[in-house]
């Protein structure tokens, strides 16, 4: 039987993912965070004509012809404003974001200026410069963050001039993290002769909060269908149930047929993707099932390709559109099998800009020093040619921090 294509798989673990219900969180808190609603403005901003820079507010008629001395009325200061109008032949002091007086229409800035005793004698001007307009950067009411936007430092920033102390977000989405193996052991263990580490649940953790979503540890189940069951139960309140290890076929592989006695869907198991062939997938209930490979590279490689779309669904982000990312070959590469190859890659920059690439000695599913070497996937489809150094290949960028 024909293995199931990434495209497909991709096209079936995503389907019926609608975003998650609205919460509200302090926008201290909103750090990463995807918008539930479209964000409008309470206020206008800057809410006033205000000065764009240290000097004297003026009217643009009485310095049309220079030098010009005018008379000293008063200060305006950032959040103490001159109250009073400046009339013919007068002058206000004003300071970087105050407001702009009444019949003044110009700012003069003090280097172009001199005060001697109540008088300012203007040597420079231009009718008109140096006022940010009432309005300049955004009105009321309109609307400037729009629903599925993740929320960085610039659009942060944007809320709280908009006057909102708190914003309407997707709830993030639980996944629950199930290791599994009678060889399987924390860090820090004294591990026996037969035994491994657990290190998959760290880094997908790691990369499930990256992207949105809340992360929750169930430990590691031993190889017996009691012990999965039990853990499983557990994280029966997350949005997904992400298995690591027992995926694949073979006596001691128990994930799906412990999960079938409580109800799991089961709708495939194998892909034709490299790393990551024995990936599982099904329902529980209203809860997704993700079962990985145990093999580290394999396991995260497939969350970047099926968990990573999955919470985006579900937070309802929005992606800008933009060109599929690409690097050149720094070596040949020789002609693809069967299966989606992703190729862990590390890339040089020439002086233009262009991105060279070249695939990791070994592509061991095993090695996580490997991979942590890496910074991109180089993705080939099944039966892709080959192809000489300076070809154009796909990638998929691996994150940093």
């Amino acid at each position: 039987m024909a293995l199931l294509s990434v495209a497909e798989a991709l096209a079936r673990v995503t389907q019926g993912l609608a975003p998650l219900e609205a919460e509200r969180v302090a926008l201290d808190q909103a750090k990463g965070r995807v918008l539930a609603e479209d964000l409008a403005a309470r206020l206008t901003q800057p809410p006033f004509d205000a000065s764009a820079m240290d000097g004297y507010a003026v009217r643009a008629a009485d310095v049309a012809a220079l030098p010009a001395t005018l008379r000293l009325i008063g200060a305006s200061l950032a959040g103490a404003g001159f109250r009073g109008r400046v009339g013919h032949g007068e002058a206000v002091r004003i300071f970087t974001g105050a407001p702009v007086p009444d019949g003044a229409d110009t700012i003069v800035i003090q280097e172009n200026a001199d005060e001697v005793s109540g008088a300012v004698s203007v040597k420079d001007a231009a009718a008109g410069r140096h006022i940010r307009p009432r309005g300049q950067d955004f009105k009321e009411g309109e609307i400037l963050l729009r629903t599925g936007t993740r929320l960085g430092p610039r659009e942060l920033m944007l809320a709280a001039s908009m006057n909102h102390a708190e914003l309407p977000v997707r709830r993030k989405p639980k996944v629950a993290i199930l290791a599994t193996g009678d060889e399987v052991v924390p860090p820090g263990s004294e591990l026996a002769a037969d035994q491994i580490v657990s290190s998959v649940p760290y880094g997908l953790a790691a990369l499930i909060e990256r992207h949105g979503g809340e992360a929750m540890s169930l430990g590691i189940a031993k190889d017996d269908k009691e012990s999965l069951v039990t853990l499983a139960r557990a994280g029966s309140a997350a949005d997904i149930l992400l298995t690591i290890g027992g995926a694949s076929v073979g006596e001691r592989d128990l994930v799906a047929s412990a999960l079938r006695t409580e109800g799991l869907e089961l709708d495939f198991w194998k892909i034709a993707m490299r790393p990551g062939k024995p990936l599982l997938y099904g329902r529980l209930g209203s809860q997704r099932v993700l079962g990985l490979p145990g093999n580290p590279v394999s396991a995260f490689v497939a969350s970047l390709v099926f968990l990573v779309p999955m919470l985006e669904r579900m937070l309802g982000l929005v992606q800008a559109a933009r060109a599929e990312p690409h690097g050149l070959l720094g070596e040949a590469l020789p002609a693809n099998g069967e299966r989606e190859h992703y190729m862990g890659a590390v890339s040089e920059w020439r002086e233009d800009g262009t991105r060279i690439v070249r695939p990791l000695p070994s592509q061991d599913s095993s090695l996580v020093a490997g991979l942590t070497c890496a910074d991109c996937l180089i993705v080939r489809l099944p039966h892709a040619p080959a192809l000489p150094a300076g070809a154009r290949v796909g990638i998929l960028p691996l994150d940093r921090g």
